[in-house]
């Protein structure tokens, strides 16, 4: 909100009004700055706190294996969000739990899997398929013709992605079980997309959410118990752990909840789009998994694909309303 303008001071020089309205804009131009970049870091942040959630999450998988990881993440995750939110249970209707459950499978499986492809292969690689999952979703939706363009364009960078290391078409160095979770991860993350926005129109604040993320423990603990055991127990194990829930949930979520209250939807989309790099740094800061220039050129491609999907369906929504 601007600042009132200083009343003029008639007894003053003539020179005063001029010092009082240059002071007077300085706070406003800052004011100004903070609301058009306040919620672009809160973002980013959010992106950076994934990211390095999951490279943590790396680091422990020798101990709890992927599956334990899962579970230590989305058990400890549920647990915070559940007491923060304590959401009601009464008063909803199936096809309300229907949605949360719904949204929980998603979620858990968007987990499993792609913790499932981090084990196998580099984190900036495995972030770049996944996001073909939301990219395929806004091509779907959007029914334009131009963003079938940007879907070639991703497609580009996936081949060019996949035939790293490979002299051809295929994987390449990728392993190929870990290309795939990772591609199956951006599948369910488009589902979880999909059922998140379901369930937050019918569930207040950030209720459904915690529900969801209750459900997804509850289906990811047998996989973990059964591949880490009591592995899961050791009190180091689950401190790292609280470690990744934290990182790779509560705090990216609630970045994420601050910031969408002022900034519009679709540039918090096409921020998103900078997930893949912003993995590769981690991938490269905490992994040491170099990235080669090839790789960079990939997942450029596919992140520019992604921002210009979304901007497509901006300009869509210009045109309709």
């Amino acid at each position: 909100m601007p600042a009132p303008s200083p009343s003029p001071d008639t007894t003053a020089p003539a020179t005063a009004p001029a010092s009082a309205a240059t002071a007077a804009s300085a706070p406003t131009a800052a004011a100004s700055a903070r609301t058009r970049f306040g919620p672009v870091a809160l973002v980013v942040s959010a992106g950076v706190s994934v990211q390095f959630g999951a490279a943590l999450a790396v680091t422990l998988m020798p101990r709890a294996g992927a599956a334990g990881v899962v579970t230590l993440r989305l058990a400890a995750a549920a647990l915070v969000l559940l007491v923060l939110c304590r959401p009601k249970v009464r008063g909803y209707s199936r096809s309300d739990w229907g949605a949360v459950v719904a949204f929980g499978v998603a979620m858990a499986g968007m987990n499993g899997l792609f913790y499932q492809s981090i084990d196998r292969i580099p984190l900036g690689p495995a972030v770049t398929l996944e996001v073909l999952g939301p990219l395929a979703l806004s091509v779907i939706v959007s029914r334009r013709l131009v963003n079938l363009l940007w879907a070639g364009l991703a497609l580009a960078g996936v081949v060019l992605l996949s035939g790293h290391g490979g002299g051809g078409f295929g994987f390449g160095s990728l392993d190929p079980a870990g290309a795939a979770f990772a591609v199956g991860a951006g599948a369910m993350w488009a589902a979880y997309i999909v059922f998140s926005a379901r369930t937050g129109r019918r569930f207040p604040q950030a209720d459904g959410l915690a529900l969801a993320m209750a459900v997804a423990a509850v289906i990811s603990l047998p996989l973990g118990a059964v591949e880490a055991g009591s592995d899961l127990l050791v009190p180091s194990t689950l401190a790292l752990g609280l470690g990744v829930a934290v990182l790779s949930s509560v705090l990216p979520y609630t970045l994420e909840l601050l910031a969408l209250r002022r900034l519009p939807a679709p540039t918090f989309a096409i921020l998103m789009s900078l997930e893949p790099a912003i993995a590769a740094s981690a991938g490269f800061l905490v992994l040491h998994q170099a990235m080669s220039v090839v790789d960079a050129v990939a997942i450029a491609l596919v992140i520019a694909a992604s921002m210009g999907a979304v901007r497509s369906q901006i300009g869509k929504k210009a045109q309709q309303l």
